[in-house]
């Protein structure tokens, strides 16, 4: 049963993308940018596939407290402002914890963690929250009505609402006042076979705390790496399946 509402939510959002490539209900939130292409990838003779599945490790002990590489890196990419006073938007944030009895420190990233039964998709009344074949979760800003169940649902609080009226624009990011958003893992980036922002920024300054691969490639780096050392999800006892792994914690 649960497999034919997976099979029937996947049709019902085809059906959708289908009737908005041809221009019904086509909004423009930034010059140039259709949420229908990122959600259909990778080219139109390539479409995101189910043999694959992006994912992130997160290794907690390279990651440097004092260091938001990976922070700034999102906020460039997607044109946020990380001025808190002007917007609460924030697509990756660092959080350092520390051992009440051993004082223990050690500092992670938190973002969207792509889950396979992401409880955001599943609460989303118009289905702007939507999860594409290869495993990315997105929200298509089109169909967003921004009640913010999706919010509340995410047990990483890792979707933020927009407030504030929008300018400036990043064209392969859109956003729009009155929707949710979150971490895409740089959708756009990765269509064009390149590696999300963060990953990118880490390894610029040689910390090489996060890994970017597909873990259904069995021989990639990512898998490799995973089967290698134990790593673990983040609240596993939600059996949510994440993309995001995470080593020394």
């Amino acid at each position: 049963m649960k497999q034919s509402k997976d099979n029937l939510s996947v049709s019902a959002r085809r059906a959708f993308f289908t009737q908005a490539s041809s221009g019904v209900a086509l909004l423009a939130l930034a010059p140039g940018v259709r949420l229908v292409d990122l959600a259909l990838a990778r080219t139109s003779d390539e479409p995101a596939s189910t043999t694959q599945r992006w994912g992130l490790l997160v290794d907690v002990e390279r990651c440097v407290s004092d260091c938001d590489a990976c922070v700034s890196a999102c906020n460039h990419e997607h044109g946020l402002s990380g001025d808190p006073s002007e917007t609460n938007a924030q697509w990756i944030r660092k959080v350092d914890l520390e051992d009440e009895q051993t004082g223990h420190r050690l500092s992670l990233v938190l973002m969207c963690q792509h889950c396979e039964e992401p409880p955001c998709v599943d609460v989303c009344p118009t289905g702007a929250s939507f999860r594409r074949d290869d495993g990315i979760v997105l929200v298509d800003k089109h169909i967003c009505i921004g009640c913010r169940y999706c919010m509340m649902a995410c047990p990483y609080k890792a979707r933020s609402f927009i407030h504030e009226n929008l300018s400036g624009q990043k064209t392969h990011a859109p956003r729009g006042k009155g929707t949710v958003e979150s971490c895409t893992l740089c959708v756009h980036r990765i269509d064009h076979d390149d590696s999300p922002a963060c990953v990118e920024a880490c390894s610029e300054v040689g910390h090489q705390a996060l890994l970017f691969g597909d873990l259904n490639d069995h021989e990639g780096p990512l898998a490799t790496a995973l089967s290698n050392a134990s790593s673990r999800e983040l609240r596993s006892e939600l059996k949510l399946n994440t993309a995001v792994r995470y080593r020394g914690i």
